[in-house]
């Protein structure tokens, strides 16, 4: 293993986790609670940048996966990504009354970023050995978490008001830096990074053409028992997961009344245990099995949610984000791993985009499940908001019947699309 490069990928984990923490914590705040946009308004957009995605990404991987070419892909789209979240920012902090506009960016924003996890993805095949995968995606994953524990640790004093740098202070102030950090952070790997030549080959590409090929694909992925089985799985566990995680700045501040200070302190504890349980969960993976790991780690969220569900004290929601963080940090570690076990060889990049698309089509469904919830449960003690918690559980226990379904790691079969 390249311990280097290995290095240079996760810092581009940890890079583009800053711009996470700062748009996905700040500005659904910002946009909910500064601007008085409903939540069910909020999770729209995250729904429009996942239909964005569902119509580009698988095609942009079909075309990676004929190229072999990875490193062009993730230059454009980070450094688009950066353009788009800085005009976001800007709106935000300069032309606040201009939401909706910044909303529209936030989505387009979004959609390029979901983009660039198809070539990033697809880094970890060459980066490890099949028997290192897992530990290695983890690393990768550490990365990730000491950027969004050092995003907010950078963010806080500028949320709070303590530091202004223009306009009025407040969240709308974290945006703009936590962009040009993220673009800096990015360079090491785009500029390190090369092409490839001896794997690089010279395609005719014709947009039409891929499109019909990416609707074949995904027809033969239903298909195909085992990479096909374990993205509808991975669809309905990750959509509990990231519905949660979308939605746990706001549930704290209507169930709980925490401010900024405390919210910001409560996930930096689900942080630093996201980042512990990211190494060891992959070597776990590694030494006894990818199915048998996720299928312990679906039992944590079947416990977990209820327990968020139900809490009373903040004392006690503290011990329960502790878990939380275990199992963030394991989901996707393992996961992102198994997509690399499952997939078809010359098909890996297009296998990430449908990966990030079960991902983020998830957005469809328990976004939008919590938003009506919301909206039409009763207000009462915030027992709204309790109850689209512990809804999240039911798509948890689907994925999980699903994700037994599967061969044991032993057993796999690489099938084609």
């Amino acid at each position: 293993m390249d311990k280097k490069k290995i290095f240079i990928w996760s810092l581009y984990d940890f890079a583009n986790s800053i711009v996470m923490v700062a748009f996905f914590l700040y500005f659904s705040q910002w946009l909910v609670i500064d601007r008085g946009i409903s939540d069910f308004w909020f999770n729209i957009t995250l729904s429009a940048s996942s239909l964005i995605f569902l119509l580009v990404g698988p095609v942009l991987g079909g075309i990676a996966d004929k190229t072999g070419d990875k490193i062009t892909g993730i230059r454009v789209t980070t450094i688009l990504t950066a353009v788009l979240y800085f005009i976001t920012g800007s709106i935000a902090a300069f032309f606040p009354d201009h939401d909706i506009l910044a909303a529209i960016f936030f989505t387009l924003s979004t959609a390029v970023y979901l983009l660039s996890f198809i070539y990033y993805n697809s880094f970890l095949k060459d980066l490890a050995l099949p028997e290192k995968r897992g530990v290695v995606s983890g690393w990768g994953l550490v990365g990730n978490y000491l950027g969004q524990i050092s995003a907010i640790l950078i963010a806080l004093p500028l949320a709070t008001g303590v530091v202004t740098l223009w306009g009025m202070p407040g969240r709308a102030q974290v945006f703009i830096p936590a962009t040009i950090i993220f673009l800096l952070l990015s360079l090491p790997l785009l500029i390190t990074f090369k092409k490839g030549a001896s794997t690089i080959v010279p395609v005719k590409i014709k947009i039409t053409d891929e499109y019909g090929n990416f609707w074949r694909s995904f027809l033969n992925l239903v298909k195909t028992p085992n990479l096909g089985r374990f993205f509808i799985a991975y669809f309905f566990f990750n959509d509990a997961v990231l519905t949660a995680a979308n939605n746990f700045p706001i549930y704290m501040d209507r169930v709980f009344g925490a401010g900024d200070s405390v919210k910001s302190y409560i996930l930096l504890g689900i942080l630093v245990t996201s980042a512990v349980s990211c190494p060891l969960s992959g070597l776990i993976a590694d030494r006894i099995g990818f199915k048998k790991t996720l299928m312990g780690i679906l039992v944590g969220w079947v416990v977990i949610f209820p327990l968020l569900a139900f809490t009373q004290s903040i004392v006690f929601l503290l011990l329960v984000t502790i878990l939380m963080g275990l199992l963030f940090g394991s989901v996707w570690t393992v996961t992102r791993a198994m997509v690399i076990k499952l997939s078809p060889n010359g098909s890996l990049n297009q296998s990430f985009s449908y990966f990030v698309l079960m991902e983020r089509f998830a957005t469809f469904v328990g976004p939008i499940s919590w938003g009506i919830i919301v909206a039409v449960a009763p207000h009462s003690g915030a027992f709204n908001y309790r109850l689209a918690a512990l809804s999240m559980v039911i798509f948890v226990i689907i994925g999980f019947f699903i994700t037994k379904k599967l061969p044991k790691d032993e057993k796999v079969i690489q099938s084609g699309f």
